[in-house]
């Protein structure tokens, strides 16, 4: 489950929809990102650079910096466990830099309130895939037919090379 709660909050966790995620994203009152049961990360944390944005908008691409480049140290976050450090930096590699700063880039709308939405809504969904655990793989038996077919394809490919050899 994400989101984003405040302090005064009564409830903690709240299923995730788009429409959820976008209202505690925009929330001014929130100042605290919840990844999973286990992971909550104060707003403060997150740091954000912004720049002049190219494609459409107009007279106002040359002027507002719409482009939105979310930051977030995760080798120094004491939000995390060292295993949960770990886990976040071998899933999102390609993603954070020689520092252990995760960047998150955001340019498609043309308000720079909204690129910053879009870039935490994408550091939420980011952070809660890579702390996911993993299903292990259940061993399976090999069906008794396919073991069976097996053979008989054996044995007609033996038969094969058998009438070869007598042939020469």
């Amino acid at each position: 489950m994400l989101g984003l709660i405040s302090e005064n909050d009564t409830l903690p966790y709240l299923p995730i929809t788009t429409a959820t995620l976008r209202f505690f994203v925009s929330s001014t009152m929130a100042n605290e990102i919840i990844i999973n049961n286990n992971v909550r990360i104060p707003i403060t944390e997150l740091q954000f650079r912004f720049a002049r944005s190219g494609g459409k908008g107009g007279q106002n691409v040359n002027k507002v910096e719409t482009k939105v480049e979310l930051l977030f140290d995760v080798s120094s976050s004491p939000s995390f466990t060292d295993e949960q450090r770990a886990l976040i930096q071998e899933r999102l590699t390609s993603q954070i830099d020689a520092a252990g700063v995760l960047h998150i880039v955001a340019q498609e709308s043309r308000s720079q309130w909204r690129n910053r939405e879009l870039a935490v809504e994408r550091f939420v969904e980011l952070l809660h895939k890579a702390l996911k655990p993993k299903k292990k793989r259940v061993k399976t038996k090999t069906p008794q037919a396919a073991k069976e077919r097996r053979m008989e394809e054996k044995k007609r490919r033996g038969t094969i090379i058998r009438l070869r050899q007598i042939e020469e």
